[in-house]
């Protein structure tokens, strides 16, 4: 699902909010969650999965083309860690998934 997907998805689930204002909404919470993972900042939404910054140490690594040595620098970078009831419904609905015959071969 791309950004605009979700802002579609958003203007379809409610009728009542303009495209313009699911736009803005989607925008306004992604930039949130972009803003506080810059400031160092976790974010939980309950259900779904929390939003926190890892650190990778400073490592040497290796040129696969040239076989010498590279210093890979420190990072911060961000993770995601989805939360139970998200990891239980995807499970859940993957499973369903798998079961169902295709669509060709229920209509035969």
């Amino acid at each position: 699902m791309t950004r605009s997907d979700l802002v579609e998805e958003l203007a379809a689930r409610f009728g009542q909010l303009a495209h313009r204002d699911a736009e803005t909404a989607v925008k306004t919470i992604l930039d949130a969650i972009s803003d506080a993972l810059v400031k160092g900042h976790r974010i939980e939404i309950r259900g779904f999965g929390s939003f926190s910054v890892s650190h990778r140490p400073p490592r040497m690594g290796r040129n696969p083309r040239s076989g010498e040595s590279v210093a890979i620098p420190e990072k911060r970078v961000p993770h995601f860690k989805p939360g139970k009831g998200l990891r239980e419904a995807v499970d859940k609905r993957t499973a369903e998934m798998l079961l169902e015959p295709p669509a060709a071969a229920r209509r035969k």
